[in-house]
């Protein structure tokens, strides 16, 4: 992984919110917008802020189903992101 992509990985893990959506995430599999905001209990703007970060962030993939937009934790995620999932 290079500096500039460790750096946005790094950067896009350390935030309270965003590691208890992964947290949430990995214990459902998958999950809609409005179901991670009611979760973590943040707005549903703040919310799909958080998941457009980790998903530029090559950490979620998301899907959309009518007019719902789902989240999952991506298939090939970096060992940083790897380590931290497993202490969550």
């Amino acid at each position: 992984m290079k500096d500039k992509g460790l750096e946005r990985t790094l950067k896009a893990l350390a935030n309270k919110r965003r590691l208890l959506i992964l947290r949430y995430l990995k214990n459902t599999k998958e999950a809609s917008v409005g179901d991670i905001a009611g979760e973590i209990k943040l707005s549903f703007n703040a919310t799909s802020k958080h998941l457009g970060v980790l998903y530029t962030a090559d950490i979620l993939d998301r899907e959309q189903r009518n007019v719902q937009m789902y989240y999952r934790i991506a298939h090939d995620i970096s060992s940083p992101v790897r380590s931290v999932l497993s202490i969550l």
